[in-house]
């Protein structure tokens, strides 16, 4: 009996050993190894700026390069640096690579593969009409948007810019089978650009059709310095900007910087008109580089943060700059500015210690409800059919409240809404 109950304990013991043996190394086979690499350039200086994989299970490389022919390189430099576009097969080797300029410099930010196979590129350009540029350059720099076909041969290529420094950073495809492009500006009305600078540099977005003709554009900012990073179309045909601002209340600012850069997220209708706006930092410069739609029709959003507890920010720096990523909520979006009531809701003050005011005395309707929400779609505070109070101004009390950014939000019996931001900044 003891030999047998020994004989099933170590049965045990080594079936616990094996599972724990194989489990151990089916988590470590879950890692990641390298399937392959490729080092590919010439005897200058070549950088790769966008990359996607295609419908071929193969890679499209975008950038620009100063190398003449070496190395991968198979065709001298236009100029300065050049676009410079490589295909990949799937097991990263070179199907073909094409290089792409004038007689100046040419910086390639985007590249797409399109639905025929071929591949759009954007960036910038100050070449005039030499090697493949077929127009000037509109001022010091243009937006220079060039469609490929599926071997790497020019279809057709754009110039667009105004007599200043135009610089694309993000270009992307549409559902209509054109394209929409985002970058930064400082032209007044010339060339392309059919509204004058708002400051030191606006958010230009400009939509092509398919055949790269402008369709509309925006120049949106304040009267400061604004830089676009990136834009997306959005699930409703429109689209969502992000950067950064540091502007005050002006131009199309409806919100103070918070301090030095702040991220600032733009959202458009499908005809380029604004639909809302919000002004996201700290008291230090935070520099927005990156958002998405998520699938809860909020947007998430990255870049870089050195502020401390202060404004938006609800942590302190944890060293010089900082990963910043801030998620907004889908409800919180769409409401940020509504103008069904013309922006007719006053707030004071704003920052705000102890007791908000709230002014509705220009708001139509007898009754409200009220609605304040953090910056990710928390309900902190709502209440119900309020009357219309003698002389128009409600208080909310705001003392129990952490420091931060809130989104009021007050609708009328009609259903008719305004929401504004409210900032919480208690005396210490």
């Amino acid at each position: 009996m003891k030999n047998s109950l020994l004989n099933s304990a170590q049965h045990i013991i080594t079936a616990v050993f094996f599972t724990c043996f194989i489990t151990y190394a089916e988590l470590h086979a879950q890692a990641p190894g390298i399937a392959w690499q490729n080092t590919i350039g010439g005897n200058g200086n070549d950088q790769l700026k966008s990359l996607q994989q295609t419908a071929d299970g193969g890679y499209i490389l975008g950038g620009w390069s100063y190398s003449n022919i070496s190395g991968d390189k198979t065709e001298n430099s236009q100029g300065n640096y050049d676009y410079w576009v490589v295909k990949l097969d799937a097991s990263g080797n070179i199907q073909w690579e094409k290089t792409i300029g004038g007689n100046s410099n040419d910086n390639l930010f985007s590249i797409q593969q399109t639905a025929d196979g071929g591949y759009i590129l954007g960036g910038n350009s100050n070449s005039n009409i030499s090697g493949d540029k077929t127009e000037n350059a509109q001022g010091y720099e243009d937006y220079w948007v060039v469609k490929l076909d599926a071997s790497g041969n020019i279809q057709w290529q754009n110039t667009i810019g105004g007599d200043g420094f135009d610089y694309l950073f993000s270009l992307q495809k549409t559902a209509d089978g054109g394209y929409i492009l985002g970058g930064n500006s400082n032209s007044n009305i010339s060339g392309d650009k059919s509204e004058n600078s708002q400051g030191g540099g606006d958010y230009w977005v400009v939509k092509l059709d398919a055949s790269g003709n402008i369709q509309w554009q925006n120049t949106i900012g304040g009267n400061d310095a604004e830089r676009l990073r990136d834009l997306q179309q959005t699930a409703d045909g429109g689209y969502i900007l992000g950067g950064y601002s540091v502007s005050n209340i002006s131009g199309d600012k409806t919100e103070n910087s918070q301090g030095g850069k702040d991220y600032w997220v733009v959202k458009l209708d499908a005809s380029g008109n604004i639909q809302w706006q919000n002004t996201i930092g700290g008291n230090g410069n935070d520099e927005l580089y990156s958002l998405q739609q998520t699938t809860d029709g909020g947007y998430i959003l990255g870049g870089q943060s050195i502020s401390n507890i202060s404004g938006d920010k609800t942590e302190n720096c944890q060293g010089f700059y900082d990963f910043w990523v801030v998620k907004l909520d889908a409800v919180s979006s769409v409401h940020l500015i509504s103008d069904c009531c013309g922006g007719r809701l006053h707030l004071y003050p704003n920052p705000v210690n102890t007791d908000l005011n709230i002014d509705l005395s220009k708001m139509p309707g007898s009754a409200f409800s009220l609605r304040l929400h953090t910056l990710v779609g928390t309900l902190v505070y709502a209440r119900a059919a309020v009357p219309m109070p003698v002389g128009g101004i409600i208080e909310l009390p705001v003392s129990d409240l952490p420091d931060g950014s809130y989104f009021l939000s007050i609708s009328n019996e009609a259903g008719e809404s305004v929401t504004e931001k409210v900032v919480v900044m208690h005396k210490r």
